[in-house]
Parts: structure tokens; sequence; C-alpha cells
């Protein structure tokens, strides 16, 4: 699902208008991104917990060359998702 069949669903399920649905989804993902820039966790009950974590410098190879090559320290997002979600997907 893309971000067009994202808002396409939020809107028929919440009977909104489509730019009703867009700017909701915009603001959700806004307020995230905010978030989890200030260091913060998301968490949504039921749904699941995005937070950054940091990920360690490592060593790595260039899949072109076979060339071994140095990956720096980064800070990425996890998701985790949550118990209903979880059981939701396992059906």
């Amino acid at each position: 699902m893309n971000k067009a069949e994202l808002i396409d669903s939020i809107a028929g399920e919440a009977k909104l208008t489509k730019a009703d649905a867009k700017r909701a989804l915009d603001a959700f993902i806004g307020a995230t991104a905010k978030a989890l820039k200030k260091g913060e966790s998301l968490v949504l009950i039921g749904f699941g917990t995005f937070k950054v974590v940091q990920r360690a410098a490592r060593n790595g190879r260039n899949p072109q060359t076979g060339k071994a090559i140095k990956i720096k320290a980064k800070k990425v997002v996890k998701f985790k998702a949550g118990a209903d979600l979880s059981k939701k997907i396992a059906k």
C-alpha cells in the first residue's frame, strides 16, 4: 500500500474527504517525525512503538566490488508492533 492508497483507505473508514484524510496523515507524519527528532518515542497502545536508536559503526562490503568499507554510526527509527496489531496480522 502506498501513501495515496492509505489516504483513500483512511477517507473511506473515517468517512472523511480525501483532502481531510491527507491533511490528517501528513499531520501524523509530521508530529511523529518531530517527536522522534527530539529523542522521544511514540507509543500507540495496541498498534506499536516508534523509537530512535543508535546504530553502531560497522564494517561492510561494497556489493559491486567486494571491497571492505566502513559504515558510519547513525540514528535509525525502529518500530515494534503492539500486541493487538500482532494478533490481527497473525490470523
